[in-house]
């Protein structure tokens, strides 16, 4: 009992200390000016460049209250949100949501949605019954969903054949999306060749995937051109996932010696995911390794072709604060 108490004191004056150092930040409009500097970069090489941001809902109001008022400034960066959990899995995967926190995340959504943005949801879910729910009560909220039957987004599930919303449209623009396949962890298929031909047998409207295969090798321009071909015959876009709010340790920039406070905007290990690190999100030197120069991880998404960004880790301010 002792050695708890003593660990107990450690981290609240670990966290005492977190908040001392930056007394004045607001964290959650340091992570909407990230975001928009990654949007107002990004559109100066591809007008058209689409960024969606995962979680963090509450950066669209600018109190980060139900009843606050928009940021408006933040809402024009990005062109969708996603949200994980929504309608299954915030706390076990494969259960139901509770209504009061299903209610607390629409209250945002609905805000962000009837701006114009499209809402892509993530739920966690392996059960067909719970599937097809889930598809269901998002597209009767006015959301594009995904049920992941695989929390670690590393396969394509085989239900529901055919997919939600199937369609042989050609996909310009996000707010024409039916249905979109969230496949970041390509770690089941051997090569990228079997990525490819298993991702273009099928039929979804939208791909988020990695820029990397199996965390070393780059997607080149002509395998992502390949990527965005639907079997029958239509279109989907190609969307590209990137951690803003945590430093990934098998990423291309991880440098030798590097762990909390070395380099000093690097902050604790993320405990349910080895590897991943908080980071001083608001810091310039992260922020270069993120976008704004050619060696950055925003343009080597844009020199492959893709046609936006998901940017995950949205959530980092909540850490902070």
């Amino acid at each position: 009992m002792r050695k708890f108490i003593f660990s107990l004191a450690i981290i609240v004056s670990v966290i005492s200390c977190k908040r001392d150092d930056y007394p004045d930040l607001n964290y959650k409009q340091e992570m909407r000016n990230f975001v928009i500097g990654i949007s107002e970069y990004s559109r100066t090489i591809k007008t058209d460049f689409i960024i969606i941001p995962q979680n963090g809902i509450e950066l669209v109001t600018i109190n980060g209250e139900e009843t606050g008022s928009l940021a408006n400034s933040y809402l024009s960066a990005i062109d969708g949100n996603g949200q994980e959990d929504l309608f299954y899995g915030y706390d076990n995967d494969d259960q139901a949501t509770s209504t009061e926190d299903n209610t607390y995340l629409r209250t945002f959504l609905d805000k962000t949605k009837n701006s114009g943005h499209t809402i892509l949801v993530t739920d966690y879910c392996s059960t067909f019954s719970k599937m097809a729910n889930s598809y269901t009560q998002n597209n009767t909220s006015g959301y594009v969903s995904f049920a992941a039957n695989h929390r670690e987004l590393d396969n394509i599930p085989g239900y529901p054949s055919p997919i939600y919303g199937v369609n042989n449209s050609i996909i310009t623009s996000l707010s024409q999306i039916k249905n979109f396949l969230y496949l970041i962890n390509p770690q089941n298929y051997t090569s990228k060749t079997d990525f490819i031909n298993a991702v273009t047998s099928t039929n979804y409207d939208l791909l988020i995937m990695d820029l990397y295969f199996n965390e070393t090798t780059e997607f080149t321009t002509g395998e992502i051109t390949q990527l965005k071909n639907k079997a029958n015959g239509g279109k989907r876009l190609v969307i590209s996932y990137m951690s803003i709010g945590e430093a990934e340790d098998y990423r291309y920039y991880w440098q030798s010696g590097w762990k909390p406070g070395k380099p000093s905007w690097l902050d604790d290990e993320n405990p349910d995911w080895a590897g991943n690190f908080k980071v001083r999100y608001w810091e310039p030197e992260w922020q270069k390794i993120i976008f704004g120069n050619d060696d950055s991880y925003t343009k080597k998404i844009l020199n492959a072709g893709f046609d936006g960004v998901y940017l995950d880790i949205i959530d980092a301010f909540e850490y902070f604060e």
